[in-house]
């Protein structure tokens, strides 16, 4: 048709034209798949319209695996963008004179021509309908999952991720519509995969036991077996891929109620206190000597301020907060399986994995203490809520202790190599006594017959009062002088006198009944109290004769 252009002749007779059959368009001439002969320009021009409109309702199916977006060409931005030039086309032939229109009519039986319809693509049109349908379109990597029930390993597969290259994905789009919208569109989205990390071919590899460690905790009450059983099932089938690291605190904490723990025994400040998670430092203990028997990494591991009774020194591992936590890296190619739970009053912990190390090649931990060290004298701590003279020891002493844990490798039974895997410094921690408040000094009066004067001596008699717990020399606690008694105070009333006591020492009834009034209850034994024995002579002055002390919780109920 460019020839026509080339050709034409502007210049026309309406006149002659009008009416005039010889003015429709010949055969041989078309616009994209439409033929034009026998058309007016009128006709001709309302038929390329509508076709040009059927082209951009066109259906553009864009698919991104099982999903699918469909649109019109036109919602992408498509515009006609050579209507001038059709137009022009079409409009040649009426516009041409009578020698003119012969010539084209030959021309297009020689050679038929087809006028493209050109169409215009918006970049930014495309990127918003790809953005808008498919951002959402993909589907995270899962990895392979592994479980053991009843003493067996199940694995579910991994399932590969993918995501829209939205670039790419645009490129295509572009690139199919500026082919023609004579057919239907239909692009294909391009999209990445993702593999995920954890295969079930890895994960099938765990199949020996790399380490196994077991602590009891038989003396434990309700809430601290609670806490071992709650905690040891949060660590309980963690993965732990090449050179992937586990933290114990991570995988325990928040130490709340919410969480599923209970207030038990702690260490705080070299004293015994309950705080919500007590004894989770026997979960991370426990993980810990598994961890050294499978050899895994040691990453972190602190030991405890005091020790603990559950594990020879050197062999424990704290947590608090952390600042104090057990670390674990698996040093393998392959990847490992934690197991841990509680079963009667036992927790144990079991890595399992590829076992790669040499059959004939085993190994051991032994503990040596180096040096213990002396707790010193109890601390007394006074509590006014405790009856007078009470004492209840609310804390044992704890031998502080230096000490090293080793490990040693042997072949074939003789020992290879023989390594140092800590050193560690305990804490000594004195015996805790709560004190009762002082026993109140009960004044008893007696009579004393003064003989008769001579008349006019202007004698008169008089009684004198005396305190009982006066002391030989008629020092009464916070009294004057007064005769001596030969009955010694109670318990109680020695601790407040700070007398020496007499030949024997009745109970604190008695002693109250001799001071002529009744003397404070004495708690029963249930209370961590008693009253004093036979020798109350035997109690220095400012304390109690004798008291029964309640024991302080056992070391495995303690962190």
């Amino acid at each position: 048709m460019d020839s026509f252009a080339a050709e034409a002749v502007i210049t026309q007779d309406p006149a002659a034209r009008a009416g005039d059959v010889s003015c429709r368009i010949p055969q041989g001439l078309s616009v994209g798949d439409r033929s034009l002969e026998g058309l007016t320009l009128d006709e001709a021009l309302e038929t390329v319209s509508a076709y040009v409109d059927e082209l951009l309702a066109r259906p553009v199916t864009l698919t991104a695996g099982e999903s699918s977006i469909t649109a019109a060409a036109g919602e992408l931005g498509v515009t006609w963008s050579n209507e001038e030039e059709v137009t022009e086309a079409v409009s040649l032939y009426e516009n041409s004179n009578l020698l003119k229109r012969y010539m084209i009519q030959e021309d297009l039986k020689q050679e038929p021509e087809s006028v493209p319809v050109v169409t215009e693509i918006s970049a930014e049109g495309v990127e918003q309908f790809v953005s808008g349908h498919l951002s959402g379109v993909g589907q995270e990597a899962q990895d392979a999952v592994i479980v053991r029930e009843n003493g067996e390993f199940i694995i579910t597969p991994e399932v590969t991720g993918y995501a829209v290259d939205m670039e790419a994905t645009c490129q295509a789009l572009r690139e199919a519509l500026g082919q023609g919208l004579e057919q239907e569109i239909l692009v294909q989205a391009v999209v990445k995969e993702t593999e995920p990390e954890v295969t079930a071919a890895k994960l099938e590899t765990i199949q020996d036991v790399l380490g196994t460690f077991s602590t009891d905790f038989s003396s434990s009450g309700a809430a601290r077996s609670t806490n071992l059983s709650v905690g040891a099932a949060k660590i309980n089938g963690r993965v732990l891929m090449p050179g992937e690291t586990l933290s114990g605190y991570e995988c325990l904490q928040p130490f709340t109620e919410a969480n599923g723990y209970k207030a038990a025994a702690s260490y705080e400040n070299g004293q015994v206190v309950d705080s919500i998670g007590g004894g989770v430092c026997q979960i991370s203990t426990t993980l810990y000597n598994a961890s050294l028997l499978a050899e895994l990494e040691i990453t972190q591991r602190q030991n405890h301020s005091m020790t603990v009774g559950y594990v020879k020194p050197s062999q424990d591992a704290a947590i608090a907060g952390t600042y104090k936590d057990i670390k674990v890296t698996n040093p393998y190619d392959t990847p490992v399986y934690i197991e841990g739970y509680t079963k009667g009053r036992t927790i144990t912990f079991t890595i399992y994995g590829q076992e790669t190390r040499p059959e004939n090649r085993s190994i051991r931990f032994e503990s040596e203490t180096l040096q213990r060290i002396d707790p010193g004298a109890p601390k007394e701590v006074l509590n006014t809520s405790l009856a007078p003279g009470a004492r209840v020891q609310i804390q044992s002493a704890h031998t502080g202790l230096k000490s090293r844990l080793w490990k040693i490798v042997t072949v074939d039974g003789v020992e290879q190599e023989r390594t140092i895997v800590s050193s560690d410094t305990y804490n000594a921690s004195p015996a805790i006594i709560q004190i009762g408040p002082p026993v109140p000094v009960v004044p008893e009066t007696q009579s004393q017959t003064i003989p008769e004067t001579a008349a006019g001596e202007g004698v008169t008699g008089e009684s004198t009062d005396i305190t009982a717990g006066q002391n030989p020399a008629g020092e009464a606690a916070g009294e004057s002088a007064a005769p001596d008694v030969s009955a010694a105070p109670s318990a109680e009333t020695a601790g407040e006198s700070g007398a020496q006591s007499g030949p024997a020492a009745p109970s604190a009834e008695t002693a109250a009944e001799s001071a002529g009034q009744s003397g404070p209850a004495i708690p029963p034994a249930e209370t961590g109290t008693e009253s004093a024995g036979p020798d109350a002579s035997a109690a220095p002055s400012g304390e109690a004769a004798a008291s029964q002390v309640a024991p302080a919780p056992s070391p495995e109920v303690m962190q």
